[in-house]
């Protein structure tokens, strides 16, 4: 068997390939994003594999495959399975045909999202058994067990990954491919594919029995098991404590049992939080009389063994994040779980150079230097001066603009809520001008929506969209706008300017925002109508275009007013002896600072 170097995302998407999936959905987001590029680069034409608008659709592109036989995954990351709720939690009572795994990868940190939802809670909420891997190596065999799982229970399967686990690196042993099965094709059964209330209650039951049927064959799943004491005789009391993992937190704690010599407790490690191998916990918990829970983020492996010593009786004491023994917010790390345990084993902390690194300098993400976002942002900003403005934005590189000196994000909630909490804004206080900020990607994902609302209730709002021809922070995935599929194909650019006059938008009104004095003219009169009116600020992230020449400062003009420094906040800028200066390496050449610079002192060229 040949091994692979592979990042757990890549493992992922391997492992999906070698189980025979023949369509994967899902929508970009960070840490999930590479396992569907993995498909396609790695796709032999078999396999259909798209961007879908959103989660939702994801979901259910994937679920009309399954009830036709097809082996599906979906990809995306903890807050996208909010969006695709709605049909996830009527598919599993639905059922499905062809193994169908969604994969939603949590975010500990959280390191790129606004929550740190645990999706092992989305699971139980569901009734939806739940595979949890600790490395990339036990993903690229896990991913495939789960298609297994879902065709044998005709359930569909979450798989949750963690940040930790998507992108670290693995040598990873490759298996016999599976190869794909032809799917049986779609067998019309209304009594089956229709949802209706009696078939809802009906499925529910089956539901509870198929999960305690689940149980006890988890507790044999080769992914879940016992690692057994290691003489640990000699102190009977440190003997008598266990701890209880999983997913990437048992990489922890076994790192930091690496350092305890031969002295090692027993340790439970759970891949499948739910529906809970039960009988595996009962084995791990005879004779112990103490047990430290180590997981992410929430407490459920913890919650699970305190039901269950209250349901047999057993006098265990379970410690972990309800007792206070396991920090409750934020990633585990070996240094977070070095502690927890040292403290539950009476064991001093290893004095290793590994527990003495110094504090990594804060670097506060920014707008990269000559992003067009940070001169639209500008312009609103200029065309406002004087005026009661508030300014709700949006999930994506754009959310930047809330950093000094711009200070242009006053809200920020979740994708597409910018055009909908700035309707409720305006409701309260008319007299204010009310700004939605949406990128070009997110609002064809969940901003529609929302202008229709607007539309139809006759809102005052100006709708700014944000359009750099991408979807930029999640690494440049093409969308609806951009003419591209993720299968290669050329596809008809979905037009935002016709969307947004076909659903009732007053005016649309194109813009270049690199030009500033033009772009803050079509602020201010879309400011001053009723209304929806919207401005397309439009002009190419600058990692999918050219860069041009490069600008630099006229030392002997400067007179180190720090206009361009303290208004633009560009990271290609700075000052060196009261002048301004340009770091050549970093300019892309959009010249606003040239536009703002009162004195004329930038220039273009080398």
């Amino acid at each position: 068997m040949n091994k692979r170097f592979l990042m757990g995302n890549e493992a992922i998407g391997i492992g999906a390939i070698h189980a025979g999936v023949h369509l994967v959905t899902g929508y970009p987001g960070t840490p999930s994003t590479e396992i569907l590029e993995t498909v396609a680069r790695e796709n032999d034409g078999s396999i259909y594999v798209e961007w879908s608008v959103n989660e939702k659709a994801a979901l259910e592109v994937a679920a009309g495959a399954s009830y036709a036989g097809a082996r599906t995954m979906v990809t995306m990351k903890q807050v996208g399975l909010n969006v695709a709720a709605d049909p996830l939690m009527s598919l599993a009572y639905v059922g499905i045909k062809g193994g169908m795994v969604v994969v939603t990868a949590d975010d500990p940190g959280p390191i790129s999202s606004q929550t740190e939802q645990d999706t092992r809670h989305f699971a139980q909420f569901a009734k939806l058994p739940v595979f949890d891997p600790s490395s990339p190596e036990e993903a690229y065999l896990m991913i495939q067990d789960a298609f297994e799982y879902s065709e044998k229970y005709h359930t569909p399967v979450i798989f949750r990954p963690v940040t930790r686990v998507n992108h670290s690196c693995a040598s990873v042993t490759m298996t016999e491919p599976a190869g794909q099965k032809k799917p049986e094709g779609f067998i019309k059964d209304s009594s089956k594919w229709v949802i209706f209330p009696k078939l809802s209650y009906q499925n529910h039951i089956k539901i509870e029995e198929r999960n305690e049927a689940m149980k006890a064959e988890l507790s044999s799943y080769r992914f879940n098991c016992i690692d057994l004491a290691r003489n640990m005789t000699g102190n009977p009391d440190r003997a008598k404590i266990g701890i209880a993992t999983g997913g990437a937190s048992y990489a922890y704690v076994r790192e930091v049992l690496s350092s305890y010599g031969e002295d090692i407790p027993s340790v439970l490690k759970i891949a499948t939080a739910h529906p809970f191998p039960e009988q595996l916990a009962l084995e791990f918990l005879s004779g112990l009389e103490k047990v430290i829970v180590v997981e992410e983020l929430d407490p459920v492996i913890e919650r699970e063994l305190l039901t269950l010593c209250g349901k047999h009786h057993l006098a265990v004491e379970i410690h972990g994040k309800l007792t206070g023994d396991v920090k409750n917010a934020g990633e585990n790390s070996v240094e977070s779980v070095g502690i927890s345990l040292a403290q539950m084993f009476g064991r001093v902390m290893p004095k290793t150079q590994l527990y003495q690194l110094p504090e990594l300098p804060v670097r506060p993400p920014v707008l990269c230097a000559g992003c067009p976002h940070r001169v639209s942002f500008y312009a609103v900003k200029t065309a406002m001066k004087g005026r009661k403005a508030v300014f709700s934005g949006d999930i994506g590189c754009y959310t930047l603009g809330n950093a000094k000196p711009l200070d242009m994000v006053d809200t920020c909630l979740c994708m597409g809520a910018d055009v909908t909490i700035a309707q409720g804004l305006h409701r309260i206080e008319p007299d204010a001008v009310n700004f939605s900020f949406i990128g070009d990607s997110t609002f064809f994902a969940s901003g529609i929506t929302g202008v229709v609302n607007a539309v139809y209730n006759k809102t005052d709002i100006v709708l700014i969209i944000l359009d750099n021809a991408t979807t930029a922070m999640t690494g440049h995935q093409p969308h609806p706008g951009t003419g591209k599929t993720m299968m290669g194909a050329v596809a008809e650019k979905i037009s935002i300017e016709k969307t947004l006059l076909a659903v009732g938008v007053k005016s649309v009104v194109t813009a270049d925002p690199l030009d500033l004095k033009s772009a803050a003219k079509a602020v201010r009169e879309a400011s001053g109508k009723t209304g929806v009116n919207a401005v397309i600020f439009k002009s190419p992230c600058i990692a999918v275009t050219a860069p041009s020449p490069v600008y630099r400062v006229l030392e002997d003009v400067c007179i180190g007013c720090k206009k361009c420094i303290r208004e633009l906040g560009c990271p290609a800028m700075h000052m060196e002896n009261n002048k301004a200066v340009i770091e050549p390496s970093l300019c892309y050449g959009c010249s606003v600072c040239a536009q703002v610079c009162p004195t004329k002192a930038i220039k273009g060229g080398a």
